[in-house]
């Protein structure tokens, strides 16, 4: 199967599941290829049929968007050099979870959730902790007990106790001697931030290789630069964030402002693309149009945040 026919089952399958979801981008040097939300739930998607090609880069730069956007990065692939993922397993590739399109069509449309994720040594199973120990206590059984139905040691029903994953093996044995379900469902649209904004973004006295970016921080905001977006940057003060592009190229500043529209729209953020001269336009969708020289005349945030909100709403 061909990215391309990776790519339009993993939309028809969020599609039908009740996501919002962007407009088809087919751009191979951005570090995703959908974005989508339902409800709460806001998903910045990358497709590879084989995830090997997943790249360290690129996971810092989706690690990144999703914390500034509240998101959550995940990977859709099809196959490894060890063999095609599994359906009903959660994978992982530089702390992004992946899963194949099958597993991701249970969730969302069966509202089946996986339980099995795969680490180092083999293939795991998260436990009610709580429940197993309040189970174990209520039941009057040891530890010692419990080690030797499982297969493990002592110290390894007390870690279990307090967190530690299990063996899929062990964890069923227990189950079974407990009489009760302790294995719990995987949510792969969970994510644990890893503050990785602060390694990027400028602030304060920093600066930056771009003079238009430098006058963004003269002006009070920070700024992320990003490399593998269709924008290049996210700009932030205390009350918003705005998803930021440069252009000096005329023919392509309308898909560009087309696609920040979309992606802003999604992600329920401003856009601006500022340009180098004027053009005639103060908008293209939801995308405001600034020029240099506007910005070189605004004194500070506020001014840059009100032209920006006010010609995203002009559509």
């Amino acid at each position: 199967m061909s990215r391309e026919s990776l790519i339009k089952t993993t939309r028809s399958i969020l599609s039908k599941g009740g996501f919002d979801i962007s407009s088809l981008m087919l751009l191979r040097s951005v570090c995703f290829d959908i974005v989508g939300r339902r409800g709460d739930t806001l998903l910045i998607i990358k497709i590879l049929y084989n995830i090997d090609a997943f790249s360290k880069e690129n996971a810092e730069e989706m690690k990144t968007l999703a914390e500034m956007l509240d998101a959550c990065p995940i990977l859709i692939g099809e196959r490894s050099s060890s063999g095609f993922l599994e359906p009903g397993i959660v994978y992982s590739r530089f702390n992004i979870q992946i899963v194949s399109n099958e597993t991701l069509a249970d969730l969302i449309l069966e509202d089946s959730p996986p339980f099995i994720f795969a680490a180092p040594g083999g293939l795991y199973v998260k436990l009610d902790n709580v429940h197993l120990k309040n189970v174990r206590e209520e039941e009057g059984i040891s530890l010692g007990t419990l080690a030797d139905i499982a297969g493990v040691s002592r110290r390894a029903i007390q870690m279990y106790e307090t967190g530690m994953s299990a063996m899929i093996d062990a964890a069923l044995r227990l189950e079974e001697f407990l009489d009760t379900s302790i294995i719990k469902a995987i949510n792969p649209f969970e994510y644990k931030y890893e503050n990785k904004p602060k390694y990027y973004e400028l602030s304060g006295n920093k600066r930056s290789s771009s003079e238009i970016f430098n006058q963004l921080l003269n002006m009070g905001f920070s700024v992320t630069p990003v490399l593998r977006s269709p924008f290049e940057a996210l700009t932030r003060s205390e009350e918003i964030i705005i998803l930021t592009g440069l252009s000096n190229e005329d023919e392509k500043l309308i898909q560009k402002a087309m696609i920040s529209s979309d992606i802003s729209r999604i992600t329920r953020k401003h856009s601006v693309i500022i340009v180098e001269k004027e053009h005639g336009l103060d908008n293209v969708e939801s995308t405001a149009i600034v020029t240099r020289d506007e910005l070189n005349r605004m004194s500070d945030k506020d001014e840059l945040t009100d032209v920006v909100i006010s010609r995203c709403k002009k559509q």
